[in-house]
């Protein structure tokens, strides 16, 4: 009942504004106009109001609070930059008076006028002449309040639920400016990774999106159609095996920022679009890229925010280097007592249901030495820290280890418990690596859905020569969340997937 109200009060509204925008038109006035010149902003006359007082300026924005009079009216406006307040005067702008009658919260005015403070102290705009730029059609949900005889606040009719606030950014955004700073800062982010990789030489190149074989990571793609090749296509669930390709091909380093796709489960830190950054530098190893991760991170915190130090929930973490390093095997032997490498099949699955692993009876051992570390270690691990020497099975792109047989060159960033990067040691024996690929196949054959498929253009390229190599794929969007405190990773995308509207 409540709602069909709302909707109806909302209906109401809307038939009352398509109606003031005809008598606008009737009056000369052109609701949605073409452009507008500004040279000021709300913070730079707040900021500068010393130097600007009295002084003409021209400034355009969204009116969020009205206070309509007879000969004097209060509105305040809202720039990409904050709010500010302006001063309309009937007998100075006369017409133009009058069609303000017809505007509302939610329109987009220019103005023009100068600079003062009024008697509360208030910074503000003194219109001498005003612009209708659009007129909005629907009204923006403000947030009123009522505060009761006991001094106890209600607050109505705020742009508060969750899924309307994801479905409809660009009224979240209005109707609460201060999230505009998680979005800065992730743009600061990625530009600042950029930079980082440019300085050091490293070159950013661009791969297919759509690939023919998806490969890369462990993974469920989504499947497309070529109509004019009549094949089907995969959205790319990582960019690894074409930017290894570019290495054989003579570049010394190469990275991507880029959008992948995996059509998975969605959670707090699971979108089915996100976006990586994806680098590979060759005659480096494993242990070169973990020095090289925490030179980037702890340089990108200091440069974009003045510190190595971040609260996150209720954890302060600090990405200042050098971090933790962990071995996986080496954790599982202390706590459960199990050589989980040169153990028996029957023994690991034992230790493995006495922590509650749940199991399918489809999981490799790799697998299963993986969720068993996941269930004993992974929540703790709340300072960055790199797990190190995984499983073979679960790393069919990673070089053998040197030293340790049954585990591969490879680790993993966690930070308060979530992976935020993988890297390897990258492997470039190609009979190896079919091989690998060959045993991705029969697990693939056996129910691994997110097994890899077969790329026999990659083992060619391998084929002809790929140096040593480096290689890490970072998530920039669980990276932006862990910065900025942002504890769903819907928060830090500005249209996250949802279920469609009913």
């Amino acid at each position: 009942m409540l709602e069909n109200i709302v909707h109806d009060d909302i209906n109401v509204l809307i038939k009352r504004r398509l109606e003031e925008i005809e008598l606008l038109r009737e009056k000369g006035v052109e609701p949605f106009a073409y452009s507008f010149d500004i040279d000021s902003n709300s913070q730079g006359i707040k900021n500068n109001f010393n130097e600007l007082e009295s002084k003409t300026v021209s400034i355009a924005g969204r009116i969020m609070a009205i206070r309509k009079m007879g000969k004097a009216s209060f509105a305040h406006i809202q720039d990409n930059f904050g709010r500010i307040q302006i001063y309309l005067k009937k007998d100075e702008i006369n017409d133009e008076y009058e069609n303000f009658k017809l505007m509302d919260i939610g329109d987009i005015i220019g103005v023009n006028g100068y600079t003062f403070k009024t008697k509360t102290g208030e910074i503000s705009v003194h219109v001498t002449k005003l612009s209708l730029l659009t007129k909005s059609i629907r009204p923006i949900p403000i947030a009123k309040e009522i505060i009761d005889e006991q001094g106890n606040k209600t607050i109505f009719d705020q742009f508060s639920d969750k899924e309307n606030r994801y479905r409809q950014r660009y009224v979240d955004l209005v109707v609460n400016p201060e999230i505009k700073d998680v979005f800065i800062k992730r743009s600061k982010i990625i530009s600042y990774l950029r930079s980082f990789m440019d300085n050091k030489g490293i070159l950013e190149v661009e791969t297919p999106a759509l690939q023919s074989i998806y490969g890369g990571a462990s993974a469920r793609p989504f499947v497309t159609h070529h109509n004019a090749l009549d094949i089907p296509l995969y959205l790319r669930i990582a960019d690894e095996l074409y930017l290894k390709r570019l290495i054989v091909g003579g570049f010394d380093g190469v990275y991507e920022i880029a959008k992948d796709f995996r059509n998975e489960g969605m959670d707090k830190t699971h979108n089915p679009e996100f976006t990586m950054l994806e680098v590979y530098v060759a005659y480096k190893d494993y242990e070169w890229m973990m020095n090289f991760v925490e030179e980037m991170i702890s340089s990108l915190c200091l440069s974009v925010f003045g510190t190595t130090e971040f609260k996150f929930e209720n954890e302060t973490i600090n990405f200042k280097a050098p971090w933790n390093r962990v071995s996986m095997t080496n954790s599982i032997k202390e706590k459960t007592g199990l050589e989980v490498i040169t153990c028996t099949d029957d023994e690991l699955i034992a230790v493995a249901k006495k922590y509650h692993v749940e199991l399918t009876g489809k999981e490799s051992r790799g697998k299963i030495i993986d969720l068993l570390f996941e269930i004993l270690f992974q929540s703790s691990l709340i300072q960055p820290t790199f797990v190190i020497d995984y499983p073979v099975e679960t790393s069919p792109l990673a070089k053998k280890h040197r030293s340790i047989k049954g585990l591969v060159e490879r680790f993993e960033g966690f930070v308060v418990g979530r992976e935020i990067c993988n890297a390897f040691s990258e492997l470039n024996d190609p009979l190896e690596q079919k091989m690998r690929f060959e045993e991705q196949l029969k697990a693939k054959e056996a129910g691994d859905d997110e097994a890899q498929e077969m790329d026999n253009d990659f083992i060619r390229a391998l084929e002809y020569g790929m140096p040593p190599t480096a290689g890490l794929g970072i998530g920039i969007d669980r990276l932006v969340m862990l910065l900025t405190n942002q504890t769903s990773i819907r928060d830090v995308l500005f249209f996250p997937q949802m279920k469609p509207e009913k």
